[in-house]
């Protein structure tokens, strides 16, 4: 069985593990080195305040992870957010980005944001799929925005509107 909760200290391996291994594997992310425990310390240290960093648990270890992250620096923009979504490969595909996806957006409407964005790399359709399952729309293209694994990689924009 699949428990989502808020992530928590204990946490922080693991996610850093399914983290690293997107880094390096993956152009889900545009980071090109791994990050040291350290590192994602500080970055846990930045959610639950107002912005949510959730995990999906199976068999007592962390199968994926979501968070809300600012959008943008300037105060305009302070009830945007970015969604981010890392699933560990072995439960790929066993339905944890659903789980995770309806339970951060539960958050997202219970701290009254008002639009969620996702950034997916091209060529990640899993994750356009399940966009677009809860409602997201494709609003555009950044072309050649990012270079990894030798190639030129664009990111594709979807938007939910909350309320």
């Amino acid at each position: 069985m699949v428990f989502v909760r808020k992530a928590e200290e204990k946490d922080i391996h693991e996610m850093t593990v399914i983290y690293n291994q997107a880094v390096a594997e993956t152009v889900a992310t545009f980071d090109l080195k791994a990050h040291t425990f350290e590192q994602r310390k500080e970055w846990f240290g930045r959610y639950q305040d107002r912005y949510p960093l959730i995990v999906a648990e199976k068999d007592g270890h962390v199968a994926g992870y979501c968070s809300l992250s600012p959008f943008r620096d300037k105060e305009a923009y302070m009830d945007t957010v970015e969604l981010s979504i890392y699933i560990s490969p072995e439960f790929q595909g066993a339905g944890i980005g659903k789980k995770l996806m309806e339970a951060i957006l539960e958050e997202a409407k219970n701290r009254k944001f008002h639009v969620v964005i996702g950034g997916i790399t091209g060529g990640n359709e899993a994750s356009v799929r399940l966009h677009e399952r809860f409602g997201f729309e494709f609003v555009g293209n950044f072309k050649q925005v990012g270079f990894k694994f030798g190639e030129w990689q664009d990111v594709h924009f979807y938007q939910l509107i909350l309320n």
